[in-house]
């Protein structure tokens, strides 16, 4: 008979345990020393360990030999309590037992001894289904209990155990299992079960787990089934999830106003049988990854893959903080009202992505607030005398580009930088980029990968590309003035366009220039 993966690794010991050891330690110690508290309190998200530890504790305080505050697993009592067969070891389900008789009858079985362990424990799961009266009537029990009895109480949400309860237990929160833990628990698996699973496979099964083991195992069991190698792909086929590849191109399309490629996108989730309630559940996610990358340094936050993470990060740039607000505004109502309205699923979704490229098409708070954050670069730029040029589609010039090398005398800012020489200019190169990208996503592309400098000589600023398409694109009117606009608004001192000069440099003459300095 096939055994399900996660009840087949369920942990054995609280060695075993991935992700609580703040919780394994003091249990194990307090069973090696014989302190074990009359009654505990387990709190904590879905799959996290609160039911396994407690069975790894009942079994720990009624072993014949025990290992350092482990269960040895192999005495007749821990196989008694692993086989179910022992009366003194109780586990049930609050959610179906909810009224008073049902406590009272536990609170007559209380005063027996065990017949066959040292201590008997009653582990009460769902323990918040309790009603008010039950509650009541654990509370003498509770607090003093006799000597063979431990009451180990599992719950999820901790906040609907009445404070009475909690006073008389010693309480425990169990944390979501990390990315990390769950990946390399998962890869162990599979090298035991013989399943070809891959690490970018692992992680995204971990990241859908939202940090639950038993919900991480038997989602890489669904993944196995077709008995294929576990990418990233097929996890995403299987689980109806979008890959990250996916969300950056939707975010795109909002930025550029391609509605197009947006209704595209929705009758593709539609003809594939795919929820697309599920499909904004991952577009709302992505965005959320957008705002932490806008507001914080540190990549790690989010668990990324690098190419996860640089794509991330040049699809923020698109947005500004109020944009991304506001869409997570618009995305968070609909999938809303598409959970009160199922039939309507697709209406709501176009609706939605429209009102995304266009804030003008809704006058919610976060509307006016994105279209003032694209009002306040324009007036910047108007009161320095500079007329706005927004959304310029860039041109490829159809004549062939002249592969004149330009070597102006210049003095890189980043190398000698002083209050003089509008050092700033290198400083805030990512922001100037940044900006540029939200005026236009292609010419945004193309600078990214331009080095910056400054000559206090000359008075210019340059900047430099080791590809001669990149210095000819860049080099057209209209996409100057967007680049110039840009530096404007980021405080550059600057005063016309002609200030501006674009060098192409193959990557050994940008090396002998640094060198010189």
């Amino acid at each position: 008979m096939h055994q399900a993966l996660y009840r087949k690794y369920r942990p054995s010991n609280f060695n075993d345990v991935y992700g609580q050891d703040h919780i394994t330690s003091i249990l194990r110690q307090e069973a090696l020393n014989n302190s074990v508290s009359h009654a505990y309190l387990f709190s904590g998200s879905r799959g996290t360990g609160k039911t396994t530890c407690a069975k790894i504790l009942a079994k720990s305080v009624n072993c014949l030999n025990p290992k350092d505050g482990n269960p040895c697993n192999c005495c007749e009592n821990c196989v008694a309590i692993d086989q179910g067969t022992t009366t003194d070891v109780i586990e049930m389900d609050a959610a179906t037992n909810t009224g008073v008789e049902y406590i009272r009858e536990l609170r007559e079985s209380v005063m027996f001894t065990p017949a066959m362990l040292k201590k008997r424990v009653y582990i009460i799961d769902e323990a918040h289904m309790l009603s008010d009266s039950a509650f009541n009537a654990l509370l003498k029990t509770i607090e003093e209990p006799p000597e063979h009895v431990i009451y180990i109480f599992a719950t999820t949400e901790q906040h609907k155990i009445p404070a009475t309860i909690i006073s008389r237990c010693q309480r425990f929160e169990f944390r979501r299992i990390s990315l990390n833990s769950l990946v390399k628990r998962l890869m162990y698996i599979a090298s035991c079960e013989k399943i070809d699973l891959t690490e970018e496979g692992a992680k995204l099964i971990a990241k859908t787990a939202q940090g639950g083991m038993r919900d991480a195992i038997s989602l890489m069991e669904l993944c196995a089934g077709p008995h294929k190698t576990i990418t990233d792909s097929l996890v995403n086929e299987i689980l109806g999830t979008s890959s990250y590849e996916k969300m950056c191109n939707v975010a795109k399309y909002i930025a550029e106003k391609n509605y197009g490629a947006l209704f595209d996108t929705v009758n593709e989730v539609v003809v594939s049988s795919k929820d697309i309630m599920v499909f904004f559940a991952d577009l709302t996610s992505f965005y959320r990854d957008m705002m932490v990358k806008k507001s914080s340094l540190n990549s790690d936050y989010l668990d990324l893959l690098p190419a996860e993470n640089d794509a991330l990060e040049k699809t923020a740039s698109l947005f500004n903080m109020s944009t991304l607000i506001y869409h997570t505004s618009l995305l968070d109502e609909a999938y809303s009202s598409m959970m009160r309205n199922p039939g309507g699923k697709r209406l709501c979704a176009e609706v939605t992505l429209m009102k995304m490229c266009d804030p003008k098409l809704s006058g919610s708070n976060e509307a006016i607030l994105s279209r003032l954050s694209t009002l306040e670069d324009k007036l910047v730029l108007l009161s320095k005398g500079v007329t706005p040029v927004m959304n310029i589609e860039p041109k490829v010039p159809e004549s062939k580009p002249q592969e004149k090398e330009v070597k102006p005398e210049i003095e890189p800012a980043s190398v000698n930088p002083t209050a003089s020489d509008s050092s700033s200019f290198v400083d805030n190169w990512d922001e100037i980029v940044s900006k540029v990208s939200q005026l236009n996503v292609s010419i945004g592309s193309f600078l990214k990968n331009c080095v910056p400098s400054y000559s206090k000589k000359n008075n210019k600023y340059y900047i430099s590309s080791t590809a001669q398409i990149t210095v000819t694109m860049l080099s057209t009117e209209k996409n100057k003035k967007v680049i110039f606009d840009a530096m404007v608004c980021c405080d550059v001192d600057i005063n016309s366009m002609s200030q501006i000069e674009f060098v192409y440099k193959n990557a050994r003459s940008q090396k002998n220039d640094l060198d010189e300095f």
